[in-house]
């Protein structure tokens, strides 16, 4: 029996690279690998002035398992590091996955992994989420060049991440699979996919009539889900929404999630502090960037007087109500500025829920325009408001969202990592 060793966020924290984890983990064991997540306490410097814990969510996603889940690597604490390769190699596994979402991380992951790749039998793989990070900083080529070097084997879930994944390593003759074969010492690309998240079922027992009542919905909603950020557009879509509601007087559009850099009293000490040496932190590798800390597309709510037409539900959403949201919606709306593989994308197709998405990044290759959803040009609202009316004139129909995403299962993924 393979031993396996996912390393990322446990399912104790928030966001779309703990489910991936949590995900990625039940879907190893289920083919019959034996799984042990690994995970951060703690996964950014402690200056950084937000809540990554969840705290709202009560249902445990690994109850159905024997995954065990270690939470031990302190970013700031470098004597935990140490700890984790020393714990890692104790399990003696055949294979280790880390999660690679953000270069800020680089310094940690590079340094474990240098130490793992030495362990005879030990394959070590980079599953990479991005490689080009969406706000570039200075030190952003020399962080993926020492936390991605090391390994032999990566994942890429677009076309567009392996050919960056090249471009960052040109001295590195890559070799590009679907299928998931490699060879030891060679370096592989396994280009896949990002997989549709099945943590989240429908409720059957859902009543959505009266589901839509409690929340102000009128006949067709439009979602925006997850959390609020710039590089998310939800400026750009409550501004196109305007001009839709222009149009109709029968469509809504839901706001859930929490405002990403809203988590903590900003009243309290600590968290002045840390904003302040964040900002200034910021400023110098992020030069030319926008202060995102005060981003609030919100208000743009009242700006534009559409309460009427607009539900919003800024916190965080728990895992139990998740499906709620989706099951209530119409389709789901990634108006982004820039793109990697989207998690809010995936989820959505669980739920067949048709997509609304900008020719950014990787959705031209997984939206397909007027079969699984309707494509618009960034940065132009006229577009985007375009194919809001468009979807709700010529609907797209649900078993093509469900045909589009048959082959992305987390099953296909895991028996290409397993190279079964």
């Amino acid at each position: 029996m393979l031993r396996v060793v996912c390393f990322g966020p446990g399912p104790r924290f928030k966001g779309g690279i703990s489910n991936y984890n949590t995900s990625l983990a039940k879907a190893l064991e289920r083919h019959g690998a034996e799984v042990f997540i690994v995970s951060w306490t703690q996964q950014y410097p402690a200056i950084i002035p937000r809540n990554f814990l969840d705290t709202e969510s009560k249902n445990n996603l690994l109850h159905d398992t024997a995954i065990t889940v270690t939470y031990l690597t302190n970013y700031n604490n470098p004597f935990t590091w140490s700890a984790t390769v020393k714990y890692i190699k104790s399990l003696k596994p055949d294979m280790v996955i880390f999660q690679w979402a953000i270069v800020l991380q680089g310094l940690p992951l590079g340094w474990m992994a240098r130490r793992l790749i030495t362990s005879a039998n030990l394959e070590v793989i980079f599953d990479c989420h991005l490689i080009v990070q969406k706000e570039a900083s200075k030190i952003d080529k020399l962080l993926t060049s020492y936390g991605l070097r090391p390994a032999y084997s990566y994942i890429a879930h677009a076309y567009k991440t392996a050919n960056e994944l090249q471009a960052a390593f040109p001295e590195k003759k890559f070799t590009i699979t679907e299928s998931g074969i490699r060879k030891k010492n060679e370096n592989t690309i396994i280009k896949l996919f990002h997989p549709v998240y099945d943590l989240f079922q429908p409720d059957p027992n859902l009543n959505i009539t009266k589901a839509k009542e409690k929340l102000h919905l009128k006949k067709y909603v439009f979602l925006f889900f997850g959390f609020i950020r710039k590089y998310k557009g939800l400026h750009d879509v409550i501004r196109a929404f305007k001009l839709v509601t222009e149009m109709r007087e029968d469509v809504s559009l839901l706001i859930a999630g929490e405002s990403f850099w809203n988590t903590l009293n900003k009243n309290n000490l600590s968290t002045k502090l840390k904003s302040t040496l964040f900002k200034a932190a910021k400023r110098l590798v992020l030069p030319q960037s926008s202060n995102e800390q005060d981003y609030n597309p919100l208000q743009l709510i009242d700006e534009l007087q559409l309460q009427d037409s607009v539900s919003v539900v800024n916190r965080f959403i728990a895992n139990e109500e998740v499906p709620l949201y989706f099951q209530v919606s119409d389709c789901i709306v990634l108006y982004y500025s820039t793109a990697t593989p989207s998690g809010v994308e995936s989820l959505s197709y669980n739920f067949n829920l048709p997509v609304l998405a900008t020719r950014v990044g990787h959705f031209p290759e997984t939206v397909k325009d007027g079969y699984n959803g309707y494509l618009a040009e960034p940065g132009n609202i006229q577009s985007m408001a375009d194919q809001m009316l468009r979807i709700v004139n010529n609907p797209v129909p649900r078993e093509h969202v469900a045909a589009s995403s048959k082959q992305m299962s987390w099953d296909n993924y895991a028996r290409a990592i397993l190279n079964k």
